[in-house]
């Protein structure tokens, strides 16, 4: 192997974005954000490494695992470099932005740096792109964050989107209720993640029926709502299970046409999340689209805000997109540097020769330019 191409070795999960990839994620993102303004949200931009502390109070401790940390040279303090957003913008909410009045729709983009990847995204560094609505309780608030965030997506070119609705509560809320100790209940949790019967069974003893009931009540949403109300529910577990067909119901009034599952026992990736959450896929695109639902801004005793929003990472979302087309380039030979200012003026991309040349269409083709500039006019190549 050759010193140059150790050099183009890069750690495992990271890449570098080649053309046309690195424009069609940019140009993804600055649709997206003007999506989200168009709800009235407005763009934040936190820095991309904060205090240790900062970082992971409340809420951030869920990432704890997924965060780099360095020692920074000035303050003699340990810094964490962001493996996700959200926690973030809500530092913002409930800092600079304390005053502002409430709910407070804020959006942004960003790189993130995880310590490791998952089988899904393998991927450590990715793109984020995302909305939070803070200071609201309303199940409105957890209908519009899931409704912008897939027509977002259907506005840049993904199509076949399905979202899963979940209650990562619930499961914890039914085992205090119902008095099971706390490794049992950590235990029935991950079974119920990996859709054990047989050891829900075995854990949950003579309350088997209710949380097997729980496992069943997985599926098209409506199937879903109906078996899922079919069960005897704590009075706490059944509010919950209630705002969740509220903000169904509000969903498929916006979105009729969108494929809605639930399943109310999954809790993976939803580590801070305290309410309906939800995940977005596409059909035949790998990992998910993106995932949200509803949190509290500080979780350790500090001021808190109700809130709920999403991520999505664009690195899945590109691959549920359209191939970009290929841009319309127009070879400009040299000494026509008005012509080609002006064709840029117009919206064209015009590559100028830098050298006379004495076949200008034939340098136009092994630059990849679909257009020529001859004889005062714009023409196809193929024309050329």
């Amino acid at each position: 192997m050759t010193a140059n191409a150790d050099q183009a070795l890069l750690p495992a999960g990271l890449q570098d974005l080649l053309p046309p990839a690195a424009a069609q994620e940019a140009g993804a993102v600055e649709r997206l954000i003007q999506a989200f303004r168009g709800y009235g949200y407005d763009r934040v931009k936190p820095p991309l490494i904060e205090f240790e502390d900062a970082l992971l109070a409340g809420a951030g401790a869920a990432l704890a695992q997924q965060t780099f940390r360095l020692m920074d040279p000035v303050s003699q303090r340990m810094l964490g470099v962001r493996a996700d957003m959200t926690t973030q913008v809500a530092r913002i909410a409930t800092s600079r932005l304390s005053r502002a009045p409430r709910p407070l729709r804020l959006c942004y983009g960003g790189q993130v740096l995880r310590v490791t990847g998952s089988q899904l995204r393998p991927e450590r560094q990715f793109a984020q792109v995302g909305a939070e609505l803070i200071g609201s309780e309303s199940e409105h608030a957890d209908a519009e964050a899931l409704i912008m965030a897939v027509s977002g997506l259907n506005g840049i070119g993904a199509e076949g989107l399905t979202v899963d609705l979940n209650l990562p509560p619930l499961v914890a809320a039914l085992a205090e209720r119902l008095q099971l100790d706390a490794e049992v209940t950590q235990r029935l949790r991950q079974a119920l993640d990996r859709k054990d019967a047989a050891a829900v069974a075995q854990l949950a003893g003579d309350h088997a029926p209710l949380f097997q009931g729980l496992l069943r009540a997985a599926g098209p949403a409506q199937d879903a709502l109906d078996d899922l109300f079919a069960l005897d529910l704590p009075e706490r577990v059944q509010r919950e299970a209630d705002r969740l067909k509220r903000v169904v119901a509000l969903v498929q009034a916006a979105l009729p046409d969108l494929t809605l599952t639930v399943d109310p026992v999954e809790h993976r990736g939803f580590e801070y999340h305290r309410g309906v959450t939800f995940t977005i896929y596409a059909r035949g695109v790998r990992g998910e689209l993106g995932r949200g639902g509803r949190y509290t801004t500080d979780a350790d005793g500090g001021p808190w805000e109700p809130a709920t929003g999403f991520t999505l990472f664009m690195d899945s979302v590109l691959r549920a997109l359209p191939e970009p087309a290929a841009p319309a380039r127009v070879y400009v030979p040299h000494a026509h540097a008005r012509t080609a200012a002006r064709l840029r003026t117009d919206g064209w991309q015009a590559i100028a020769g830098l050298v006379p040349e004495d076949d200008p269409a034939a340098e136009a083709r092994r630059l990849g330019c679909t257009h020529l500039l001859k004889n005062g006019d714009v023409q196809p190549l193929d024309d050329a």
